[in-house]
Formats: structure tokens, C-alpha cells, sequence
């Protein structure tokens, strides 16, 4: 068992893109990512996905409407549903995945 240091990690990252996985809990993966800027339109074929925002505020783009989520406010994207996200600041979240997931979609 190890200390993960979410704040050491964001300190130590200087890219505007970033994802790394912080650890495997049963089948899912738990990454934190460091964005800011747009991502591309994908969707996951065959898994959910769960962002919780812990810094900044992150856009989630969906086909009829966008979620916008603050620091202590988390969203579900159900499997198959074409989304991206994009962060007009340094936005920092934690996200829940299965670990088979590619994070640039299916």
C-alpha cells in the first residue's frame, strides 16, 4: 500500500493534457487528469465512465446539452453516449473507469 499525492502530482505536471492512473480497485481504475483546452468528440463503446471535479471547472459536451461541473460535483457518462470535455482553466478531476477503457473513446 502506497500514499497517493494528488497535490505532488499537479504540482510536478506542466502539461495541458495529462492522465495518469493512481490506482486498480477490483476491474476499474481510478486516474486523475490535469486539463485544459478541448478534447475531441468520442464515445466508449462499452463502459461508464465517472468524473469528479476536485479544481477549476470541467465542460462535458454532450449531443443535446453540456454539464458543467465544480470543485465537489462528479457526472456519469453512461457507455455509448458520444461527449467530450473541455476546460477553459486548469481544471483538476479524478475519474472512474474500467481499466480496459481507452481514454481516447472506442
Amino acid at each position: 500500500m502506497e500514499l497517493i499525492d494528488v497535490p505532488a502530482i499537479v504540482k510536478a505536471n506542466t502539461h495541458k493534457w495529462f492522465n495518469q492512473t493512481l490506482t486498480q480497485v477490483n476491474s476499474s481504475v481510478v486516474r486523475v487528469a490535469i486539463v485544459e483546452g478541448e478534447y475531441h468528440w468520442h464515445k466508449h463503446d462499452n463502459d461508464d465512465e465517472f468524473f469528479f471535479v476536485l479544481d477549476g471547472q470541467l465542460l462535458i459536451d454532450l449531443e443535446d446539452k453540456t454539464i458543467a461541473l465544480n470543485p465537489r460535483e462528479g457526472f456519469t457518462i453512461t457507455k455509448g453516449i458520444l461527449h467530450r470535455t473541455r476546460a477553459l482553466q486548469k481544471t483538476v478531476m479524478l475519474m472512474v473507469e474500467t481499466s480496459d477503457i481507452v481514454p481516447t473513446g472506442d
